[in-house]
């Protein structure tokens, strides 16, 4: 700043001194606080900051002696614009600053920044009956300038600002003083601008300095795939979704997306764009393979070397040509190095005579394409260099014109389109001696005995045809006799016998498309029948609705009420039932989505899943039958027994859900919607999993959250890769599983307390895990943390959960060592609550903000007494 003038100037208005109050801005410039330039975040657009307008503001102030604007520059000589108002000696004030018209670049949300410095009222003789602390800002909206002609009563306030922080003369004479800095946001805006209004009603103010601007998720490449800067919604909690292009030589089955949340960040990526072959990913583009390198598809990673005995000269190769005289299958990979036909390593000697010898051998394991011909390397041993060499088109020749009683070395090679390959070793056979007339006749024995047999063999075929007839008719008699001798292992059949099937072939049966195996049950969707009338009388039971007395309405579902009754069938004892009833004037989707609940729970049948007693189809209204379960969802069982279970009883609901999901498991169901309020329990409180109406789950669930492919999804209970990816397997559940768990033993609190899904679902990704809940054994939140591992693969099984919590029932004391208590807080609650606004005068009030007020006390005897000290709280420093 112009240093001389400056201080001149605040020397002659009083700027250190006693009397009437002294112009702020020049003790403001005097002090140094002016200027808090600093660069605004990536995610934020400005569109109007009164520190860097160069020329006229063009603001107006009404009347004319309230709001003065002063004008000054700083050590580069750039205007600096500050309106300052201290009518604090005289009553009903009523000043107005208006700012020009301000374009929002369709923004529906924009913020207002503001920098001012207040004085406190006791600091000012004479004035205390009409000062005041604070200021109003109001807003009006317009598409052109013409706003600025409006009445004040056509404003719309935003909100009364006040200081956090007031100076005295005291502070003006050190020259010590604090600018305030309040933001306030406006929105949904309709129009292309508005104008902001500041009305004083009797304050010392200067405002130093106003800043609008909007927020933005900024342009970015992820997973090869470019989202441009997209505009935040209107709505504070609002995700947007957007989708990006993939980059320069990058391809993809579906675009990406990703969620732009309200504050200006990318959330919840979802797909990824993959470099096309030829090139490969590097620095967030496709990079082209280099001369000698090949990516033969986008799904491979990199681009790789060529093979050995391969080349390429050109860039961009998505494969690599084989060498001279070497050779690929069309079958090979192009990772497949480059070879000569192999040679052939097994060579089988057959019939042997005194002037021949038959071979065979196998097809080398890579012959390197169609063998065309094989080539046989035959000579007398010891005569090597006088060989012979013939060809065949078969695995197997005899070999004529040998000397009998003589050894011989053959070598085989076979030629493919690439050319011969390498000769097999050495195989040595001799032939047969000259045979004498003794040895002649003698060696005729076994031939005349096999000719005999096979005689026989075919005269009782013969015979057995001729007297099928009879046969049947009469028994069969000598000639089943005849057949018994002939065909002992066969089984001869008249006509049509009735003769069991092959204990195998009785073991197989089809199923709708699916082969099922006796001791092996296995969950098969409904959806995959064409007619799911056919799935729903298939796996559950018709019941007459005559054997059905509705009792009274106990909740409502998506299709219709849901009802306790008694259930009587013919033969048996009345008993209590719960009833889903269908509404009247439904769909026939509204139908099939209906009962495909029951023909997934008819195929169950496990003492900790709710069991299906039927349906009622064939009149209206069509019903669901199960078994009545007492007390209800478990998290309302849960919030109203607070504390009254021991914590063996509640490992032992625990291992009861546990069993009912391996049996899912092990079945190859995957239950999605794995929560407390999905689990039910009965007056013995055992607890059985339910709700199967997947249908309800992804779409009216009041607890889900909308994800990028259509329907929702219970973002507080699912794993992070079925949010991004709709990856859900048994996995999947057990993060589900490690939820309950916390559901359970905090009885029924809700998960992640009053944080967003948003919030959630960032959290999560960035690895932070609930805290441990009051009096949590350490192991059960030891075996929660493990069912949270990110890794799916490294979470436990239901089969080894079901195990572990089976130890601990049969162990009680491994329940009595409790989670530390300082521990309880973990990093997520102190990053994802308003710690840092100063939002919370006192720890108890933070904890009961967040429904943890019971461990106020906990939080003292600690040492946490403020807000500072909660801040800093980790799991690593407790």
């Amino acid at each position: 700043m112009r240093g001389s003038g400056a201080r001149a100037g605040a020397a002659g208005l009083g700027c250190s001194g006693g009397g009437s109050p002294a112009p702020l801005w020049t003790c403001l410039l005097l002090c140094g606080a002016l200027r808090s330039l600093l660069a605004s975040p990536s995610n934020e657009v400005t569109l109007l900051d009164s520190r860097t307008v160069l020329g006229d503001l063009g603001w107006r102030a009404y009347p004319k002696n309230g709001w003065e604007e002063i004008g000054e520059v700083d050590e580069n000589y750039a205007p600096i614009h500050t309106y300052q108002v201290c009518k604090v000696m005289e009553q009903n004030q009523n000043n107005w600053l208006l700012t020009s018209w301000i374009s929002n670049e369709g923004a529906s949300r924009i913020f207002i920044e503001l920098k001012f410095t207040l004085r406190d009222c006791n600091s000012l003789p004479g004035g205390l009956g009409t000062c005041k602390e604070t200021f109003n800002v109001y807003y009006f909206e317009s598409d052109d300038a013409d706003g600025r002609n409006v009445k004040e009563n056509q404003y719309i306030k935003i909100d009364t600002i006040a200081a956090d922080e007031s100076f005295t003369e005291l502070d003006l004479g050190d020259r010590v003083m604090k600018l305030n800095t309040e933001v306030r946001d406006v929105g949904p805006l309709t129009k292309k601008g508005f104008y902001l209004a500041f009305q004083d009603v009797g304050a010392c103010i200067a405002l130093v300095s106003v800043r609008v601007y909007y927020k933005k998720c900024p342009s970015v490449i992820r997973n090869l795939a470019l989202f441009p800067d997209t505009i935040t919604g209107a709505d504070s909690s609002q995700l947007l979704e957007v989708s990006g292009s993939c980059v320069n030589h990058s391809v993809t089955d579906e675009p990406p997306k990703m969620h732009c949340s309200a504050e200006g960040e990318w959330l919840v990526p979802i797909g990824k764009c993959m470099c096309k072959a030829g090139y490969e990913e590097k620095n967030s583009t496709c990079q082209v393979c280099r001369p000698g390198f090949f990516k033969a598809s986008p799904q491979s990673p990199s681009c790789s070397k060529c093979p050995p005995h391969s080349y390429t000269h050109e860039e961009a190769s998505t494969s690599c040509l084989c060498e001279e005289h070497y050779f690929r299958r069309e079958s090979d990979p192009p990772t497949m190095a480059c070879t000569t036909p192999s040679p052939i390593s097994i060579v089988k000697k057959g019939k042997i005579a005194k002037n021949s010898i038959s071979l065979s051998w196998q097809e080398p394991d890579r012959p390197n394409g169609i063998i065309l011909e094989y080539e046989i390397k035959y000579f007398e041993k010891d005569q090597e260099t006088s060989y012979t060499i013939i060809k065949s088109k078969e695995t197997k020749i005899t070999v004529d014109g040998l000397k009998p009683a003589s050894t011989y070395i053959f070598q085989i090679r076979a030629r493919t389109a690439a050319g011969y390959g390498g000769f097999s070793r050495r195989f040595e056979f001799e032939t047969s001696p000259v045979s004498v007339a003794a040895s002649s006749d003698q060696s005729q024995i076994p031939i005349i005995a096999v000719s005999v047999t096979v005689g026989v063999i075919l005269l009782a075929v013969v015979i057995g045809f001729l007297l099928s007839g009879s046969c049947c008719d009469h028994g069969c008699g000598w000639a089943s006799s005849l057949r018994a001798v002939a065909y002992p292992s066969l089984i001869w059949r008249c006509g049509y016998s009735k003769a069991k099937q092959d204990p195998e072939e009785e073991k197989m049966h089809f199923h709708n498309g699916h082969i099922k195996l006796p001791g092996v049950r296995t969950y098969i969707d409904p959806h995959t029948y064409e007619d799911p009338n056919q799935a729903v009388h298939e796996f559950a039971k018709e019941i007459e609705a005559s054997c059905i007395t509705i009792e009274r309405v106990i909740g409502a579902g998506e299709f219709g009420e849901v009802c306790s009754g008694r259930l009587k069938l013919p033969g048996k004892r009345e008993f209590p039932v719960a009833i889903k009833t269908l509404k009247v004037g439904y769909t026939e989707k509204q139908r099939r989505d209906f009962l495909g609940e029951a023909s997934i729970m008819g195929q169950f049948d496990h003492p900790n899943i709710i069991h299906l007693e039927g349906v009622v189809t064939k009149s209206k209204p069509v019903m669901i039958v199960t078994e009545y379960m007492e007390n209800g969802s478990l998290d309302t069982f849960l919030k109203k027994n607070d504390g009254q279970f021991t914590v063996i009883q509640l490992v032992g609901m625990l291992r009861g859900i546990a069993s009912g999901m391996k049996y899912l498991s092990d079945m190859g169901y995957v239950h999605r919607d794995l929560a407390a309020r999905n689990i039910l329990i009965n007056s013995n409180l055992v607890c059985k999993v339910s709700d199967f109406g997947l249908s309800r789950v992804l779409e009216d669930d009041p607890e889900a959250a909308y994800t990028t492919r259509g329907g929702k999804i219970p973002i507080r209970w699912t794993a992070p890769e079925a949010i991004a990816f709709r990856k859900f397997t048994s996995a999947s559940d057990v993060w589900s599983y490690g939820i309950v768990m916390w559901e359970v033993v905090s009885y029924g609190e809700r998960p992640y307390w009053e944080m967003t899904n948003q919030d959630v679902i960032k959290a999560v990704e960035e690895g932070y895990r609930l805290p441990s809940p009051m009096d949590c054994p350490a192991a059960l939140y030891q075996l929660m943390l493990d069912c949270w591992q990110k890794d799916r693969n490294s979470r436990p099984k239901f089969d080894e959960i079901v195990s572990m919590l089976d130890k601990l029932i049969r162990n009680p004391s491994s329940l009595k060592t409790l989670v530390n208590a300082s521990s309880r807080v973990s990093n997520l609650l102190v990053e994802h609550s308003p710690l840092g606004s100063g939002a919370y005068r006192s720890v108890g009030e933070w904890l009961e903000a967040i429904k943890m007020g019971r461990y106020t006390e906990i939080f003292m005897e600690n040492g946490y007494s403020t807000m500072d000290a909660v801040a800093q709280v980790t799991l690593e420093s407790c």
